[in-house]
């Protein structure tokens, strides 16, 4: 069975099949430190960009398609300790992202403890 991508970082996909994201939000920060003058208001100067982050919120249902291992893949993914490419499923290349944090939530358990849903949420920053 294919799938389609949904958003690819470094060698994990995002798709129906394995962690389907629901919400993706991109924060994006430009410089602008105050100057004190004396007597006036205090004066903005342009220093560059700031820092660029992504942070996608998923659901994965392991019984019904992908498994229990996927938020493992993730994790292996962050441990790799390298910045990885990050391209959305139309094949726009927005660049390189780091994972910087994973967290997971795990819902309605059967009775050896597996869970039914895994929520998820990767926070991701722009190697620069």
């Amino acid at each position: 069975m294919q799938s389609t991508v949904l958003l690819a970082l470094g060698a994990y996909r995002f798709s129906v099949s394995t962690g389907s994201y629901q919400k993706f939000e991109r924060t994006s920060e430009w410089r602008w430190p105050a100057t004190d003058r004396i007597g006036v208001a205090p004066a903005k100067q342009y220093v560059g960009p700031g820092e660029d982050t992504i942070s996608i919120d998923g659901v994965i249902y392991p019984h019904y398609r992908g498994g229990l291992r996927q938020i493992d893949q993730m994790r292996a993914q962050a441990g790799l300790g390298q910045p990885l490419t990050l391209v959305t499923g139309f094949g726009r290349y927005l660049g390189f992202y780091c994972i910087e944090k994973i967290k997971e939530s795990q819902d309605f358990l059967m009775s050896d403890g597996a869970p039914r849903k895994i929520e998820f949420t990767i926070d991701l920053g722009a190697y620069a």
